[in-house]
């Protein structure tokens, strides 16, 4: 999930609850961003997430690769997930994430519900299956789990693709992320054979090919 931390005046909290796995969530609707959703103070769906994930989603688009399965690990509120089923309307989408709480409010508040995604909640280092697309958005709050950026789970997520599969991972890159971020970067060249390093607004998105 996309982390950034939005204020703005004239937002409204719509509402508010406590995660185990996200910490304090709240669904908050803006003039600038419409509704999103936050856990501990930054955006993990809807509202300013768009920016990282249409423009992403439309450069594999625009290569005119066949997507017909995806899964994404992380779903969130389902702004990724949206985007897929924009660019690709009949591919069959996945969505795997640990915290029912962020699926129950992506429900109510994003649409998430009807974007027709076969939804998983469970542990994103379990999954299972070959997909043309695999999408990598794992955060708990602003934390990225350390279990997800082991060479055991990298190469699990390149084994997971379909000859011609993309693999897109999204990480933070502002302030002190940012050597961590580049750090895992260049780590995955050692798994994948081929990285572009795509920088739509304050985060950096890795898009991996076997």
């Amino acid at each position: 999930m996309a982390n950034y931390n939005t204020k703005m005046l004239g937002t409204k909290t719509l509402e508010e609850r406590e995660s185990k796995f996200n910490g304090h969530l709240k669904v908050s609707r803006s003039l600038g961003f419409g509704i999103y959703i936050q856990a501990d103070g930054l955006t993990q769906s809807g509202g300013i997430v768009g920016v990282i994930w249409k423009p992403t989603l439309k450069k594999i688009k625009d290569q005119k690769l066949k997507i017909k399965s995806c899964l994404v690990l992380g779903l969130g509120g389902g702004t990724a997930a949206k985007y897929v089923r924009l660019y690709w309307p009949d591919a069959k989408i996945t969505g795997v994430d640990i915290d029912p709480d962020m699926i129950a409010l992506g429900k109510k508040y994003l649409g998430l519900d009807q974007i027709n995604v076969e939804i998983k909640i469970q542990d994103a280092y379990n999954f299972k299956g070959k997909f043309d697309l695999v999408i990598i958005d794992l955060y708990n709050g602003e934390h990225f789990p350390e279990k997800f950026g082991d060479t055991q789970f990298l190469n699990k997520v390149k084994l997971s693709l379909t000859e011609n599969g993309v693999a897109v991972f999204n990480r933070t890159y502002y302030g002190d992320k940012r050597p961590e971020t580049v750090k895992f970067g260049n780590k995955l060249k050692k798994i994948f054979s081929d990285i572009e390093w795509f920088y739509p607004e304050a985060n950096l998105l890795f898009i991996c090919r076997k």
